[in-house]
């Protein structure tokens, strides 16, 4: 089992969002990141673990648990001319960008970025890299298990 980090505009997707759609399911569409899109198209497995986090808001941070709920399929947005998404060079016989399903499980008090940052344990997060802006990061074990204890 793998873990991640997922960061989300809570404007355009955020927990409660996720939460109240039907089956407590979104797609991870819209990611133009070929490192981020590796992520969800080579490592990423169903059941996997979510870190849901608020990006781009006034605090950022942790808000939800989640897990992966699909394999890789093709992102249908890279295709729609009115779509923020929309990728002119990918070909529908040779797309370039996938997402995966993302269930939410449950909403967790928020953690905010700052605490992160500040906490010795979570010192070599991918998260806190510096430069690190990709929107999916994987998560290690030992600081899932911490951060687990830290969300209850």
């Amino acid at each position: 089992m793998h873990y991640w980090l997922m960061k989300t505009e809570p404007d355009e997707c955020s927990i409660d969002d996720v939460l109240a759609a039907p089956g407590r399911k979104t797609a991870w569409s819209g990611v133009r990141n070929y490192q981020a899109r590796n992520f969800m198209r080579d490592a990423m497995r169903i059941g996997d673990g979510v870190l849901f986090y608020h990006s781009s808001c006034a605090e950022p941070g942790v808000a939800g648990i989640a897990e992966v709920a699909s394999a890789p399929y093709v992102d249908a947005s890279q295709f729609d001319r009115k779509s923020p998404y929309y990728d002119a060079k990918s070909k529908r016989d040779d797309p370039r960008w996938v997402n995966v399903d993302v269930r939410a499980l449950r909403k967790t008090r928020l953690l905010p970025l700052t605490e992160i940052r500040k906490d010795k344990r979570l010192a070599t997060m991918w998260l806190l890299r510096p430069g690190s802006r990709l929107s999916i990061t994987p998560v290690s074990a030992r600081e899932w298990a911490y951060l687990m204890s830290r969300l209850d």
